[in-house]
């Protein structure tokens, strides 16, 4: 399949993380919840779709309309769903740069699910 638009190795792509058209993230499962829920047909590709759109260059008033329509709930719900999941994001990336809390990290989550 072509590409339409930048390819790969453009300048447009140098912060796209190839690792976020599958990466199970919290907006990609609350956004297939949400429009599973609102009975659209087309959710998984959704959410494949605006999920890392969402962390690479986030979602316009636009796109978080239409995806508060679909998902049927309040502009400001989407807006919260991606917040979350950029304060996810950064959080991912504190811990690339300290590899010595991955583990204190897992610990951590381990014993909060166990509560």
């Amino acid at each position: 399949m072509p590409i339409i638009g930048p390819g790969p190795n453009d300048p447009e792509n140098d912060n796209w993380d190839p690792s976020w058209e599958n990466q199970d993230t919290p907006f990609r499962r609350w956004l297939y919840e949400k429009l599973t829920a609102a009975r659209c047909e087309h959710a998984a590709d959704a959410a494949h779709t605006y999920a890392p759109a969402n962390r690479y260059n986030g979602l316009d008033d636009t796109e978080t309309g239409l995806l508060a329509v679909l998902a049927d709930v309040d502009f400001d719900t989407v807006r919260a769903a991606h917040k979350a999941d950029l304060d996810d994001w950064a959080r991912e990336q504190q811990l690339r740069d300290h590899p010595d809390l991955v583990v204190l990290d897992a610990d951590l989550d381990r014993i909060r699910r166990r509560s």
